[in-house]
């Protein structure tokens, strides 16, 4: 049996959607926290389900279990607030999670060219392989620009 250096190791929070394990490296998580009202508003951002509000900020929430699952989540019992980053900036994500969430270290396993875009490594724990989650992927990015109007100006319609 071989050791694997302890500089090898990550750590990692394990998190539960449904009966599956999924991980998040612990350096993206901000917190984790009871489900709270969730404000629903008009949009055309299918993955973004509303948002709430956590220490002064509005913090989209995004239930990913639809993406990994193929079904969204009935039950929630927390929310891991995740750190998304969006080229230089970094802005919070809620994720709802129907279980408990743990904090592991264990040696990641990078991708294959045949995983889906929403992996970003594999780890193995306890007798089970689970995948690392790559929140870019899984999560919505800021919106485009909105186009910028021509330099042509608007015609009037002519009034009698």
């Amino acid at each position: 049996m071989t050791s694997i250096a302890e500089t090898d190791l990550q750590s990692f929070v394990l998190l539960r959607l449904g009966d599956r394990r999924f991980a998040i490296m612990a350096t993206q998580i901000a917190e984790l926290v009871a489900p709270s009202r969730i404000f629903r508003f008009p949009h055309r951002t299918s993955e973004v389900e509303g948002v709430i509000l956590r220490r002064g900020r509005i913090v989209p929430v995004c239930d990913v279990a639809e993406k990994l699952l193929g079904k969204g989540l009935l039950s929630r019992r927390f929310y891991l607030i995740v750190q998304r980053r969006y080229g230089a900036q970094t802005e919070w994500v809620a994720l709802p999670v129907s279980g408990d969430c743990e904090l592991i270290n264990a040696e990641m396993t990078l991708p294959s060219d045949t995983d889906t875009p929403h992996v970003s490594g594999w780890l193995s724990h306890a007798g089970d392989v689970i995948e690392v989650l790559n929140l870019a992927a899984l999560t919505p990015g800021p919106t485009e620009a909105a186009p910028t109007p021509t330099s042509a100006p608007m015609q009037q319609e002519a009034r009698p």
